[in-house]
């Protein structure tokens, strides 16, 4: 079964948040619709709407639409009213069945709607926190921030449904906790954390415990060493990883699961001459490689330039307006299922399109947005 056919079942399966009796449009077909048109460019309601209407006939094929395409209005009380747990729920499932296996190494990271907030009504931007598989680019889940809640508190909560099971994943300083640490371990997987300053005691034992095993040139540690060059545009940026057994007689260290790394990576930049440098520890639970850890570490920031960079840019979700927490919500997760099936489909050929440009395409030219979703045209008596 094609991931569009898959996606399709599992929106089948979504419960009516309506009343029974006194619905003219069935939800498969609001939703259906609701998709199909963010995949060819919709930012809003009114925009579904207009791209149904232009692309009625086609849609007759896949869909009953027994009452005509559903206008704005229904279009946006539907994604007010559904429960937002649901369509994350379905896109976890859907990643699951078609991707099974290219969770190895998994980001967290949160982002807001920037345009869904206003000062003036006292409304603040919908912040969510994603999972995303940074070898596939593929987004595996998310959970939305709580208005009197935070990133923690959603990592947490985004944990228990990922499948954990012999990844690494990678969180910026904000998820260096010892219960983040503890739900990843459990489920079976690895950490990568950064030891920064909202831990101090621990990112100081790292940083006086590598400090010293440099001066003395890593002497009786075992280091593992990675090194990496890269050159491009005028900068030349050198990595260098060290990576040790973490000791059992540093007290900072007990609190942490399974833990068995000590990493410390060094970043130089020469840009034009002008010379700067960073140093960042981290802790993993897995085994001291420096080479594995380093890429960890570096495919980590995929979530900045392969998901939010794109989100903003190529789907506007940073000028998007919609503004009620349902709505936005389930927006977003429309956004991040239609990426996922772009980036499903790779493309072929001497000439590889961009996100940007297949999202035109595909408003441009129906015929390519059902292929991209190999859909089979329903039976007609």
């Amino acid at each position: 079964m094609s991931p569009g056919k898959q996606l399709i079942s599992l929106l089948s399966a979504i419960e009516d948040p309506r009343v029974v009796g006194r619905t003219w449009h069935k939800l498969i077909d609001i939703l259906s619709i609701a998709l199909f048109s963010v995949l060819a460019g919709a930012q809003g309601w009114d925009e579904m709407e207009e791209w149904g209407l232009a692309n009625e006939a086609r849609l007759r094929q896949y869909l009953e639409l027994a009452h005509g395409i559903p206008g704005h209005d229904t279009i946006r009380r539907i994604f007010e009213v559904l429960d937002p747990k649901q369509l994350d729920a379905c896109l976890l499932s859907w990643v699951g069945q078609v991707c099974p296996d290219l969770h190895s190494v998994i980001a967290i990271d949160g982002k807001s709607v920037r345009g869904s907030g206003s000062n003036a009504k006292g409304v603040r931007a919908l912040h969510s926190v994603t999972a995303y598989a940074s070898l596939s680019g593929l987004v595996l889940a998310q959970q939305r921030c709580e208005e009197k809640s935070n990133e923690i508190t959603a990592i947490e909560a985004l944990l228990p449904v990922l499948s954990l099971e012999g990844s690494l994943v990678t969180i910026d300083a904000m998820g260096t906790q010892v219960a983040i640490a503890q739900a990843i371990t459990e489920r079976g997987g690895d950490y990568l954390l950064v030891a920064k300053d909202n831990q101090p005691s621990l990112a100081q034992a790292v940083e006086d415990y590598m400090r010293i095993g440099k001066a003395h040139d890593w002497a009786h540690m075992n280091p593992s060493i990675f090194e990496t060059l890269d050159k491009g545009h005028g900068r030349i940026e050198t990595r260098h990883c060290v990576a040790v057994a973490a000791p059992d007689y540093l007290s900072e260290l007990h609190r942490w699961p399974e833990l068995k790394s000590l990493v410390r990576i060094e970043r130089t930049r020469d840009i034009a001459g002008q010379l700067s440098s960073q140093t960042q520890y981290l802790i993993s639970s897995a085994a001291p490689d420096a080479k594995y850890l380093l890429e960890a570490s570096r495919m980590h920031w995929a979530i900045e330039n392969g998901l939010h960079h794109c989100l903003d840019v190529t789907f506007r979700e940073d000028a998007s307006t919609v503004r009620l927490r349902n709505a936005t919500a389930n927006f977003a997760t429309l956004r991040r299922i239609t990426l996922n099936l772009l980036r499903m489909r790779p493309e072929s050929g001497k000439k590889k399109r961009s996100m940007a440009a297949r999202r035109k395409v595909a408003g441009w030219n129906p015929n390519y947005l059902f292929e991209l979703l190999q859909l089979t045209p329903l039976p007609r008596i």
